[in-house]
């Protein structure tokens, strides 16, 4: 089964940040209580020591570009793999069946 990627709120990411610096709660037992990886939780602590706004975390052009193109290029190799099964179908129901 593929996974979802989750979605936060700002306000979440927010508080378990504060659980962690505030209450002095440690980064296993936070990522335990509410269901969220430890690597995220990192990630948000690393935005907030920066001063930035938690998990938004700003590309540059540059990576917005390769972002995109990446986009493209998953769409555009669906597209592709689908026309091939779509001929590779047509083209073995035209050998096996009669012709008009």
């Amino acid at each position: 089964m593929a996974k979802t990627k989750r979605s936060y709120t700002p306000e979440f990411r927010a508080d378990a940040v504060r659980l962690i610096f505030e209450q002095g709660r440690s980064v296993a037992d936070v990522a335990r209580n509410l269901d969220v990886p430890m690597t995220t939780l990192h990630g948000w602590m690393r935005d907030a020591k920066k001063g930035g706004p938690v998990g938004s975390r700003r590309r540059s052009p540059e990576q917005e570009e390769i972002a995109r193109l990446r986009r493209e290029l998953r769409n555009v190799t669906e597209e592709r793999d689908i026309l091939k099964k779509a001929a590779a179908y047509f083209a073995s129901s035209r050998r096996g069946g009669t012709r008009s």
